[in-house]
């Protein structure tokens, strides 16, 4: 019975990896989307390489900083209790790729390829699983100081403030230190468009990640005696609550309108195990009103070029995420309790601080010495023609 058990843990946590495996995917079609034709392959280049130099580093490093397992030991002690802990590992290391790749939009169609892998490699390797030990392994005993301050633990089931907070807060320093692309805001105070090149293909990825998301959420209990299926109609009900608010707020903006459901699911992820599922509606409807708003604030407003919104989609959606679960995740609210909205404000900002610090730090040293933006000239022809050579269809495109 115990090696029955171990098998299908391990199956089902290697299904909730190759799922959230899949949402990788789901960035890179997002990208594609969203930026203009000229910068389409190196969206996918990006995400790709992303996640391989990501995996790498986890493996080496990350992984080890988080929960201090090494892997230089002999694979006959690897494949134990059926590798279990093996694809544990490959399951929390697509969490820890998702940095990057939602990195990876803010800074779109001006960023250089080489200083973007090396600031991969830092916070894959250093910046997230710090921060990943804290919350998920009792580092430091950070959460038994909450907990005795405020009477429970800062709960984030499924990474709203660890995964999506972190990665938008990141991306937001590297976002202001690289500057708008060219001609997005003109002298005389105009605003350049800049449409997104493809709407199905904007379109297509929002719905891998929403499928995949599934994975990310439910198979997060990490063993199949805690799976929960309060997780996965939790999970639903904040996909189209967010899908339904920034469908109003963005007035049928077919952009918004498939960014809603991942903002709401963002948001779900720190309290999907403890909310009842009206809860959950309200909290992703609130993230959809929440991206759209903010994402029109920054773009329009304080003229901060976040290709993506992902500082509004993943930072500010995931900081709600973090406190939606101290409010709905309460009895009071209908949800489970054992949850304190002062632990989960603390945590949180402890999340979005190291976050900036990280980010700042990073972005800021790859700036005074490779550099962050492509040159004038490049950014013009294309991140396409100017890193990879080749255009997305050259054989309809004579650019050679």
């Amino acid at each position: 019975m115990e090696a029955l058990k171990q098998g299908a843990d391990t199956l089902f946590i290697l299904l909730g990896a190759v799922m959230v495996l899949a949402m990788h995917a789901g960035f890179a079609f997002l990208e594609l989307g969203t930026v203009r034709r000229k910068n389409q392959v190196n969206a996918l280049v990006k995400i790709l390489v992303d996640f391989s130099v990501s995996t790498v580093v986890y493996f080496v490093v990350g992984y080890g900083v988080a929960y201090g397992t090494s892997f230089f030991v002999g694979a006959e002690q690897l494949a134990m209790k059926n590798g279990y802990e093996l694809v544990k590992f490959f399951f929390l290391l697509t969490f820890a790729a998702a940095i990057p790749a939602i990195i990876s939009g803010g800074i779109a169609e001006r960023a250089k390829f080489w200083p973007q892998l090396i600031a991969t490699a830092v916070i894959v390797g250093l910046i997230y699983p710090f921060f990943e030990g804290i919350v998920w392994n009792q580092h430091l005993g950070v959460q038994a100081w909450i907990k005795a301050l405020t009477g429970a633990e800062f709960h984030d089931f499924a990474g709203s403030v660890v995964v999506h907070a972190l990665g938008g807060w990141i991306a937001l320093p590297a976002v202001i230190l690289l500057g708008a692309r060219s001609n997005r805001y003109r002298k005389d105070g105009a605003i350049s468009a800049h449409p997104p090149s493809s709407i199905p293909f904007l379109a297509l990825g929002a719905w891998v990640l929403t499928v995949g998301w599934f994975g990310f959420n439910v198979m997060s209990a990490q063993t199949l005696d805690k799976i929960s299926g309060l997780v996965a109609v939790n999970s639903l009900m904040a996909m189209v609550g967010g899908t339904l608010a920034a469908l109003v707020a963005g007035k049928n903006d077919p952009g918004f309108v498939h960014n809603g459901p991942l903002a709401g699911l963002v948001a779900v992820c720190a309290g999907s195990d403890l909310m009842h599922p009206l809860g959950a509606l309200v909290v992703g409807a609130v993230a959809g009103g929440i991206f759209v708003f903010m994402f029109t604030l920054t773009q329009n407003k304080w003229k901060i070029d976040d290709v993506l919104g992902v500082w509004p989609l993943h930072g500010l959606c995931g900081t709600w995420g973090g406190l939606a679960a101290g409010i709905f995740g309460s009895k009071a609210l209908g949800g489970l309790g054992g949850i304190t909205l002062g632990g989960q404000l603390i945590g949180t900002s402890l999340g979005v601080a190291w976050a900036v610090l990280g980010g700042l730090m990073i972005y800021s040293l790859l700036k005074l010495t490779m550099g962050l933006r492509l040159s004038q000239e490049e950014e013009f022809d294309g991140a396409d023609l100017s890193i990879h050579k080749i255009s997305a269809s050259p054989d309809r495109e004579a650019n050679w």
